[in-house]
C-alpha cells in the first residue's frame, strides 16, 4: 500500500487528473442520487401552488405523489440516455473533450434548477433532473475510461477505485449541504439543486491544463508523438514509460484489423462471452445488492434505537462519512489485496450481514436491545459494499476488455446500472410494502450469487494488461475443451500408431 501511494505521488499530474475528474464526473451521480431528499417537501410545496396557480387546482396526494415520481425518475431517463451516447462520443472526440462538453451540460441543467423558484415551474425541474442525468451517464462512462487510460498498469486498481470514492464522496456532499444549517431551506434549496455548475465549471477551466488519454491517442488516432508527450506529461519528465508504450504497441499491433465493435458485435462476439457474463453479473447486482433497501431502513432503525428525530440528518450523515472513508480505504489496499478478492469478500460479507439484518429487525419488537444491533450491521453492510463491490464493479469494463471492445462494454455496462437504478426506484417500495424487511432476503440470493460466480469465473486483473487479462480468461474457460483436443490427438496419435503396426 505505502509503495502504491509514493509512485502515485511521484505524479502528480496524474493526482490533478483523478482529483479533476472525479469532482465533474461521478462526484456528479453520487450526488444527484441524495441530493433531492433534503428539499423534497419544498418541491412537492412548489408542485402544488404551481397547479393551483395555473388552474386553480389543489392536487390530491396520489396526484403529487406521481409528479415527484416523474422528478425523480426523469434523472434515469437522463441517464440513460447519456449512456448511450458517452461510447461514440469519448471515441470520436476523446475523453478529454468529451468531458469539457459535458460539463456545459451541467451547467445548463443547474440553470434551469436555480430558476425553477422564481419561474414558478416545477417542469424546469424535470427538464433540469434529465440533463443532469444525461451528464452523470456520460461522466459515469467516461470518467471511468479517462483515469484507466492515464494510470500505470502498477495504480491502475488504486486510480480505478477513485470512481467509486467519488461517487460516495457526492453522496455524502448531497447530505451535507442538505441540512437545514447550509443549503437546505426554503429559500436557498435551487442553489443547492444547481450545485453541480460549480463543480462542472471547476472541471472545465482544470481539463485545459490537463493531458488527453495517451492510450487514445495511439490506439484510436495513431499518433504516437502525441501519446508520448501526454505520457511525459503524466509521469514526469525523467519518468522512463518505454514499456507502456510498447505494451500499446503491441495491443494496437493485434488489434490493427480489428474495427471498433458495436454493442451487437460484443453480445454475439463468442471470443469475449465470460467478460461479457461477468459485466452483466456483476452490474446487475450492483443495483439489487440491497444497498438502497438498507438507506431505507436506516432512518426506521436509528429511530428504533432511541435517536431523536431531530438527530436522524446527522446520523445519516454518518453513513455517507462511512461510505466515503471505506471507499478511500478500498483504494488504498486494493493494489495489494487484489480485487478479486476484495470483491468475493465483500458481497460474502453483504450476504451474511443481510441474513443477520432479517433476524434483528424481526426480533427488534421482541427485545429490547435488538435495534441496536440492526444499527451496527447497517453499518457494516455499507463499509462491505464499499470495500469492493462500490469501488471494483465501476472499472471492470475498462479492464477487461481489449480498446476495439471498450466503447460498448462501458455502454452495456451504465445501461444495466441505469436501467437497475429504474427499476429499483419504481418496483422497490412495492416490493417493501408486501414483503417488508424480508425483502432482504432477495438480496442476499444476488450478492451470495455474485460472489461464487466471481470467485470461479473471474481472473485476478491486477498489474495485467487487457491482453493479459484476456488470456486469462480463455485459459480459465477452456480447461474442458484442452481436454478434449489432447483426447482427441491422444486417439489419433493411437490410431495412426495402430496404422503403423498393421503395415
Amino acid at each position: 500500500m505505502t509503495n502504491a501511494v509514493i509512485s502515485l505521488l511521484k505524479s502528480p499530474v496524474l493526482v490533478a487528473v483523478i482529483l479533476v475528474t472525479g469532482i465533474g464526473g461521478t462526484f456528479q451521480y453520487g450526488f444527484h442520487i441524495s441530493v433531492l431528499t433534503a428539499p423534497s417537501a419544498y418541491i412537492k410545496e412548489l408542485v402544488n401552488s404551481t397547479c393551483v396557480q395555473r388552474y386553480g387546482l389543489s392536487l390530491e396526494h396520489w396526484q403529487l405523489s406521481l409528479i415527484w415520481s416523474f422528478i425523480v425518475s426523469m434523472y434515469c431517463i437522463g441517464g440513460l440516455l447519456g449512456s448511450l451516447c458517452a461510447g461514440h462520443i469519448a471515441f470520436t472526440y476523446g475523453r478529454k473533450i468529451c468531458l469539457m462538453l459535458n460539463n456545459v451540460v451541467a451547467i445548463c441543467g443547474a440553470v434551469l434548477m436555480v430558476l425553477s423558484k422564481t419561474a414558478h415551474s416545477f417542469e424546469m425541474i424535470m427538464a433540469g433532473r434529465f440533463i443532469y442525468g444525461i451528464n452523470a451517464g456520460v461522466s459515469l462512462s467516461v470518467h471511468t475510461m479517462y483515469i484507466l487510460d492515464c494510470a500505470p498498469k502498477n495504480l491502475r486498481g488504486m486510480v480505478g477505485a477513485s470512481v467509486g470514492s467519488f461517487v460516495a464522496l457526492g453522496k455524502f456532499f448531497g447530505q451535507l449541504l442538505g441540512i437545514s444549517e447550509i443549503l437546505g431551506t426554503e429559500a436557498l434549496w435551487p442553489f443547492l439543486l444547481a450545485f453541480s455548475a460549480l463543480t462542472g465549471l471547476l472541471q472545465l477551466v482544470c481539463f485545459y491544463f490537463l493531458p488527453e488519454s495517451p492510450r487514445f491517442l495511439l490506439l484510436n488516432r495513431g499518433d504516437k508523438s502525441a501519446c508520448e508527450k501526454a505520457l511525459r506529461q503524466l509521469r514526469g519528465s525523467h519518468a522512463d514509460f518505454t514499456s507502456e508504450v510498447e505494451e500499446m504497441l503491441e495491443e494496437c499491433v493485434a488489434l490493427q484489423s480489428v474495427r471498433n465493435h458495436s454493442v451487437l458485435e460484443l453480445l454475439l462476439a463468442r471470443s469475449i462471452r465470460w467478460q461479457l457474463y461477468t459485466i452483466l453479473i456483476t452490474f446487475i447486482t450492483l443495483q439489487l445488492c440491497g444497498i438502497n433497501a438498507v438507506y431505507l431502513y436506516a432512518s426506521d432503525v436509528f429511530r428504533a434505537a432511541g435517536i431523536p428525530a431531530h438527530n436522524l440528518r446527522y446520523v445519516t450523515l454518518g453513513t455517507g462519512l462511512c461510505e466515503f472513508s471505506t471507499a478511500v480505504v478500498c483504494g488504498l489496499v486494493v493494489e495489494h489485496t487484489g480485487k478479486k478478492l476484495l470483491m468475493v469478500r465483500g458481497y460474502m460479507s453483504m450476504s451474511v450481514t443481510l441474513l443477520l439484518l432479517t433476524l434483528t429487525l424481526y426480533l427488534q419488537v421482541h427485545v429490547s436491545w435488538m435495534p441496536y444491533c440492526s444499527m451496527v450491521l447497517i453499518f457494516v453492510f455499507i463499509i462491505s459494499f464499499c470495500s469492493g463491490p462500490s469501488c471494483i464493479t465501476a472499472t471492470l469494463p475498462g479492464e477487461l476488455f481489449t480498446q476495439s471492445f471498450q466503447s460498448p462494454a462501458f455502454t452495456v455496462a451504465c445501461t444495466l446500472n441505469w436501467m437497475g437504478l429504474f427499476f429499483v426506484g419504481m418496483v422497490f417500495p412495492l416490493i417493501v410494502e408486501h414483503l417488508d424487511y424480508f425483502c432482504f432476503l432477495i438480496f442476499f440470493v444476488f450478492c451470495f450469487a455474485n460472489a461464487v460466480f466471481f470467485w470461479y469465473n473471474v481472473p485476478e486483473t491486477r498489474n495485467k494488461s487487457a491482453l493479459e487479462i484476456t488470456a486469462e480468461f480463455e485459459r480459465m474457460h477452456s480447461k474442458a475443451k484442452h481436454s478434449e483436443t489432447k483426447l482427441k490427438a491422444l486417439q489419433d496419435a493411437n490410431t495412426q500408431n495402430g496404422k503403423c503396426t498393421r503395415l
